[in-house]
């Protein structure tokens, strides 16, 4: 699985309900397991993620890989966190 995972960067990645949430930029490893813990998406979609922040998506939530990557299932707005100095 880990040999072909780099064929995952690049794809779009979608909700349940079609909408756009980015483009995978890199994967999350899980070097002990020899599996991928998640997908990281830069530049994400700001109508889903506030400011359109980077994220990391797990990929137990992936529902099925394409063309493009469908999501089972994604908040309506994620929220970032900001830690006051």
């Amino acid at each position: 699985m880990l040999a072909q995972s780099s064929n995952l960067i690049g794809l779009n990645v979608y909700t349940n309900n079609g909408m756009s949430v980015g483009k995978v930029t890199d994967l999350i490893l899980d070097f002990d397991r020899m599996s991928i813990y998640g997908l990281y998406i830069e530049n994400t979609n700001p109508e889903l993620v506030e400011d359109g922040v980077a994220i990391s998506v797990p990929f137990r939530i992936v529902k099925s890989i394409g063309e493009i990557i469908i999501l089972r299932v994604f908040p309506n707005f994620v929220r970032v966190s900001r830690e006051e100095a």
